[in-house]
């Protein structure tokens, strides 16, 4: 065989293994875009409390901060395709005794303010070990896929799949969710089973090598493997750049997001659908980006659209709390969404490119806890900055607050940050 019938067989070979891992993470977001409206659909059926309303759906999203670390210690200690698989078996197996459990209660009784029962216990546990395999996963896939595409190619794949992760967790899952719950109660947690148990037959079709290389002869100390991802990021200079970016930004737009839900009630005097379609058109913006994602990087040094995406926020932020009407409001969420994948492309891609094989699922790990751990402050702060700004300004200025001090703060972040971007992103 000529060498360049070589070079065809493994193109070949690398772009139907990048389709089924494509698939899988496809299939595996459509389940976890479908769980968002089951769990919270299913809780307010159990209790009338607003406080275990809200317990339940985010029982799957406390391990993004308690479980982080120790993610990243199990991607860089076990074979990154048989872990995803794992995962995927465990959360297919968990949706399915919860909709088993489910049937098994049907039908439900009339539920009281603050009143749990052993269901709701139930879930609330299967929520957890959900959120704990789903944080694995993530980060588990995310430091296989250099081993599936060429570097040359991260960031046409990064933003294929930042597309595909937008449209299941955005748009399809949630649409799907609210209909098969208008069917039959136990069906969404079933059909999420489904996709699970696909996701992990798909992924373990993937062929290739996917250990991550031996660190040492004797594995060290757990301790001393985490410290060790810690400290790669803390002296790597773009790197400590880029965590501290995507935390304070985290902060800021869930403070800005959370705030767009009044925002739309009250001041632009909308309802639920409008609320809804802003929405997703803000997700087609994410997906348009995931797919121009690499052309824009033909056309521009990466560090340079990396300034410009990161100073793309402010300005919407702003746009979004003066805007008379809806559609205003939506225009300037497809262009954040745009703008907030082609960032999150770039800076997953440079992670990829330049940390080693053997630390990338702890760095990984460092980076979503900064993330996620800022959610819930941001989301805090939000409630904060309203309930301060009512007695000063009045509730309509007030219910725009959140909005104005997330575009200040993200426009300090991106001057900041303009010139180590420029220097350092490459």
């Amino acid at each position: 065989m000529t060498k360049a019938a070589i070079e065809a067989a493994s193109k070949a070979e690398q772009t139907g293994a990048f389709a089924r891992f494509c698939a899988a993470v496809g299939l595996a977001n459509l389940g976890d875009g479908i769980a968002v409206v089951a769990w919270a659909w299913t809780a307010s059926l159990l209790t009338r409390d607003p406080l275990w309303i809200a317990v339940l759906p985010a029982a799957l999203r406390v391990p993004w901060v308690l479980f982080a670390l120790p993610s990243g210690l199990l991607a860089d200690r076990m074979d990154r395709q048989r872990l995803i698989v794992v995962c995927d078996l465990i959360r297919a197996t968990a949706y399915g005794i919860a909709g088993g459990a489910l049937f098994l209660s049907l039908p439900l009784p009339v539920p009281a303010t603050g009143d749990t029962d052993t269901l709701y216990t139930s879930l609330l546990w299967l929520g957890l070990l959900i959120g704990c395999a789903e944080v694995a996963r993530d980060n588990a896939a995310q430091s296989m896929l250099p081993a599936i595409v060429p570097r040359e190619r991260l960031e046409r794949a990064n933003g294929l799949l930042g597309s595909i992760e937008t449209v299941g967790n955005e748009m399809a899952g949630p649409a799907v969710g609210a209909f098969l719950m208008t069917l039959f109660l136990p069906s969404p947690f079933l059909m999420v089973a489904l996709a699970f148990l696909l996701a992990a037959l798909l992924t373990r079709s993937v062929s290739g090598t996917f250990k991550p290389p031996s660190q040492t002869g004797r594995r060290r100390e757990w301790r001393a493997e985490l410290i060790e991802g810690f400290r790669f990021v803390v002296h790597h200079p773009m790197l400590r750049v880029l965590v501290l970016i995507t935390g304070v930004w985290t902060f800021f737009t869930q403070m800005a997001l959370i705030a767009l839900v009044l925002h739309v009630q009250e001041n632009l005097k909308a309802g639920a659908t409008t609320y809804g379609l802003i929405l997703a058109v803000g997700a087609i913006g994410g997906v348009v980006g995931g797919i121009a994602v690499a052309p824009l990087r033909r056309s521009l040094p990466p560090g340079v659209l990396a300034q410009r995406m990161n100073m793309v926020a402010a300005p919407m932020f702003m746009l979004i709390a003066m805007a008379p009407w809806p559609a205003t409001v939506a225009g300037a969420m497809f262009i954040f969404y745009f703008s907030g994948i082609v960032w999150n492309t770039l800076s997953i891609s440079y992670r990829q490119r330049v940390v080693p094989d053997e630390i990338r699922g702890r760095v990984n790990s460092v980076y979503r806890l900064f993330a996620w751990g800022m959610m819930p402050l941001g989301l805090v702060a939000s409630g904060g900055i309203v309930t301060l700004a009512e007695d000063l300004f009045g509730r309509e200025t007030a219910l725009t607050m959140p909005f104005l001090v997330a575009a200040l703060g993200v426009l300090i972040l991106a001057t900041l940050s303009w010139r180590p971007l420029g220097r350092g992103f490459q």
